[in-house]
């Protein structure tokens, strides 16, 4: 992997109108994350993995601000995160399990059983990594009230869940 993530061939050519400085394509870990258009003060690269025809993708992003090449360190977290995906997700629910019974977050006892099932309703999983070395797991159009409209989101401090929150309108 080159220092932009993108395999020797080099086909992290900039998009017309991009900076010509970033690459609009990524590879990590074998996942093609392709910038996307967002707000000026940041530059984002998303991809998605494979997924059968109709069913959601889960996803990864990776967000720079100010706009920037991401440093070997988020790209090296970038790599664990993507190759990983499936185990981070496994521990972010099983947080999400533990957590989500303490009295503060307010489920109902219907939404307490709910996580017990074997796939609780948390929704799919996107994972964003921040140019900091921050990231969390976001579980879009979850189940559980306290995850309506924008989901639930468990943030990591390395490979450890540390904690949890519903995204609303505040």
């Amino acid at each position: 992997m080159s220092a932009n993530g993108a395999p020797p061939s080099g086909s992290g050519s900039a998009e017309p109108g991009a900076d010509a400085e970033l690459p609009a394509t990524l590879y990590i870990a074998g996942l093609a994350l392709r910038r996307v258009e967002g707000p000026p003060p940041l530059a984002c690269w998303t991809g998605c993995f494979p997924a059968p025809a109709g069913a959601d993708r889960a996803s990864v992003s990776l967000v720079t601000e100010p706009p920037a090449l991401p440093q070997p360190a988020t790209l090296r977290l970038a790599h664990d995160v993507v190759s990983r995906f499936d185990a981070f997700v496994a521990r972010a629910m099983e947080y999400c399990r533990i957590r989500l019974r303490e009295e503060h977050f307010g489920l109902t006892a219907e939404e307490l059983d709910l996580l017990d099932l074997p796939e609780p309703p948390l929704g799919v999983p996107e994972a964003t990594v921040w140019a900091d070395q921050s990231w969390a797991v976001r579980f879009a159009e979850s189940g559980l009230r306290m995850g309506d409209p924008y989901g639930i989101l468990v943030t990591f401090d390395g490979t450890r869940p540390v904690d949890v929150q519903g995204i609303d309108d505040e």
